[in-house]
């Protein structure tokens, strides 16, 4: 079969992998002049690199089988390190904690430095594994929306089972009756975050989420986040996957209710699948004028989006690790102003220095630091007033924190070079609608169903993928997409042959 994937963001890149190692004849289209989409990089003067999105890598089996299933050795081609720590943790009232990576050492200095029983550490990280094991392969590695999934016992099963899984209490209800301690609660609340939510209304389902971190690990390729972008891209090219930059898809092409190709600079292309790795509401609004809009969908609450500073810094930090987080003293107040559209005067500062373990990221003596704050999605707010607001409370933050006794704008001297990036910046050049960097939020215990399934309702031959549709955002949740997807054209595949 002929196919186009439409944006060569991760989800497009892996499922051009996965449909060029079944055989079709893949074609990827991408407005933009290389591969990634969000998970691209750029460099900035003096000699600092940085990766443009996503700081954070887990599960990295889903790449290394992309490589399997083309014959190779993952281990030839791209390669990365598990952390011996996760997260480093900061507090208004100055406590600090390193989580581990694995689970058990986790629970035991989590014990140490809170106040919390380690059996009580052990029995939540216990019932977040439960909850992964029960749903994870049957939400996560599947298509919702269709009925072959629901007659799997597996699912029936965990459908038993719904009643303990916390869907009718809120992420933070869930970490407050088990941890108690309101440091220990804002940390595993901020795991809300991975796919742009509010702990407060995303269900507590959601609190199997350290599980991904501490259990499976966390990872940092050899050359960087980038390094997974490029690594998939040429793998397609060796199984003659044909990439397109530079080149806007303008339409995508149907006859009555098939897909029958797309259209690029006023040329119709004709291909017997098309796979859509664009924002779903773009695409709709875009490449689909004319075609029915499943509106409950399109309108879902969206994700938080972020505004990112990338700096230079002129020295070294010891006490930074990879990952950084640096809490507000309101954790609530801050996601309300977020639900509102504006952002708190108190916020929750991640701070990545890659160049702690890749090198040659920044100068010898020198860090790249990637700053970066929640913020609300586009609606047409004065960024260009709220980020300066934004900055000068961040420079003071960290300065408070890193340097007590200093002025409060002591950072600012050691920030060489710098680009900043906001939510309107991040549609604009990654096409997330309205910034929104995982499509719809996780903020209602329906939010999974009403995601946007993988195919079209209404086009045979027509499928979405990507971090606004099923069955999420973040790097493992896009690649589980791809896999969804090649199963399901796999399928439609088996069906219309002769």
């Amino acid at each position: 079969m002929k196919t186009a994937v439409i944006g060569a963001g991760i989800a497009g890149l892996a499922a051009a992998v996965r449909l060029a190692a079944a055989g079709h004849a893949v074609d990827v289209y991408e407005t933009s002049d290389g591969p990634g989409g969000k998970l691209s990089e750029f460099s900035l003067p003096g000699g600092y690199r940085f990766d443009f999105g996503p700081s954070l890598f887990t599960m990295p089996q889903y790449v290394d089988e992309l490589f399997v299933l083309a014959g190779e050795d993952p281990r030839d081609h791209f390669n990365y390190t598990r952390l011996p720590e996760v997260c480093r943790y900061w507090w208004p009232d100055g406590t600090r904690f390193t989580a581990p990576a694995s689970t058990a050492d986790l629970v035991r200095s989590a014990a140490e430095t809170f106040d919390v029983p380690e059996r009580a550490v052990r029995e939540f990280m216990d019932t977040a594994a439960r909850k992964y094991e029960l749903t994870g392969r049957t939400f996560l590695e599947k298509s919702l929306h269709k009925a072959s999934t629901w007659l799997d016992p597996q699912v029936a099963y965990a459908m038993l089972k719904i009643p303990g899984l916390d869907l009718f209490k809120s992420m933070h209800e869930v970490h407050e009756a088990a941890l108690k301690d309101p440091r220990l609660v804002q940390l595993f609340d901020r795991f809300a975050t991975y796919n742009g939510s509010n702990p407060y209304k995303a269900p507590g389902l959601l609190s199997m989420i350290p599980h991904f971190e501490h259990h499976f690990g966390a990872y940092l390729p050899a050359g960087g986040m980038y390094d997974i972008a490029t690594s998939i891209y040429e793998l397609g090219r060796r199984l003659g996957v044909r990439y397109h930059f530079n080149q806007r898809v303008d339409r995508i092409e149907r006859a009555g209710t098939q897909v029958r190709g797309i259209q690029v600079n006023s040329k119709e292309i004709r291909y017997d699948t098309v796979v859509c790795n664009m924002d779903v509401w773009l695409a709709y609004d875009r490449l689909l004028p004319g075609a029915r809009q499943p509106k409950i969908t399109l309108n879902q609450q969206k994700s938080t989006s972020a505004v990112i500073f990338y700096w230079g810094i002129d020295r070294a930090f010891p006490e930074l690790g990879l990952h950084n987080i640096f809490f507000s003293k309101d954790y609530a107040g801050e996601f309300s102003r977020l639900e509102d559209g504006s952002l708190s005067d108190d916020v929750t500062i991640y701070v990545n220095v890659s160049s702690k373990l890749v090198a040659a990221d920044a100068p010898p003596g020198h860090e790249n630091w990637f700053v970066m704050v929640n913020a609300p999605a586009d609606t047409g707010q004065d960024w260009e007033a709220m980020t300066a607001r934004l900055r000068r409370r961040v420079v003071a933050a960290l300065g408070k924190h890193l340097a007590p006794a200093s002025p409060p704008a002591w950072l600012e001297r050691h920030i060489r070079t710098e680009r900043t990036v906001t939510p309107p910046d991040i549609e604009r050049l990654t096409g997330s609608h309205q910034g929104a960097l995982y499509g719809t939020s996780s903020n209602n215990r329906m939010a999974a169903f009403l995601r946007h399934p993988n195919f079209s309702r209404e086009i045979a031959g027509l499928y979405f993928l990507g971090g606004s549709v099923h069955p999420g955002g973040g790097l493992p949740l896009c690649l589980l997409s791809a896999r969804i997807v090649a199963d399901l054209v796999g399928r439609q595949r088996t069906i219309t042959s002769p």
